[in-house]
């Protein structure tokens, strides 16, 4: 999943790119409103986390543009505010749920699956073949033995999934996996890439993931 984070709190942004990586989630970083508009309207994001109190545009106002600009990612918000005139402002302006500071990162990965849940009609299954994966559960099958992934390697047949039986370019799979900050990428999508075939296809007859001379890569 990719993520957008509009935060100005280095700590608190520090705290929650690492775990969000760490369950395979791709995080863009904005540090204020308009930062994070720009970011917002110019890529896709799976989810987006504004916290009400930052610079230039704060988070109610940025959840009232980015819904004007016609975009319908889930978005969580943020508050120090107590007051319940906040929450329902933040509510009102197109926010999908909140939650009060300080929080767990438990509980924020609760509320991010709970919207993933609404958003994919309360499934979170992937299927292809006799191949399947769990967005929720960090599950990957074939037939019915669990293959271990890594969180990138995860992230990267989630891609390969979501668009089964379309190429996806090294840059597209990048974009998925990766935040945009990440200069060395590319290299490294060969190198999950051929983990993942390891995984996935080594064992068995028929193989799934395949290279696209000079294109990418494509789950077929």
């Amino acid at each position: 999943m990719k993520i957008l984070l509009v935060e100005d709190n280095p700590s608190i942004v520090a705290f929650l790119k690492k775990g969000l990586q760490e369950e395979a989630h791709a995080v863009d970083i904005a540090s204020d409103g308009k930062e994070g508009f720009y970011l917002a309207t110019n890529n896709t994001y799976d989810l987006m986390i504004f916290d009400i109190m930052i610079p230039f545009i704060n988070g109610i106002e940025l959840c009232k543009e980015v819904r004007i600009h016609k975009i319908n990612s889930p978005i969580i918000i943020l508050t120090a505010k107590s007051e319940e005139e906040d929450v329902i402002a933040g509510l009102d302006a197109g926010a999908d749920d909140y939650i009060k500071k300080p929080f767990s990162l438990h509980e924020l990965l609760a509320r991010i699956r709970a919207l993933s849940r609404r958003g994919t009609s309360n499934t979170s299954v992937l299927s292809f073949k006799e191949l399947s994966l769990d967005s929720l559960k960090k599950v990957v099958k074939r037939k019915d033995k669990v293959i271990d992934l890594t969180a990138k390697e995860f992230a990267i047949l989630e891609c390969l999934m979501k668009n089964q039986n379309q190429t996806l370019s090294e840059s597209m799979l990048i974009d998925y996996v990766w935040d945009m900050n990440y200069n060395n990428a590319s290299n490294l999508v060969k190198v999950y890439i051929y983990r993942l075939r390891n995984k996935i296809d080594k064992m068995y007859d028929e193989n799934y993931i395949h290279n696209i001379k000079n294109i990418g890569y494509i789950l077929k």
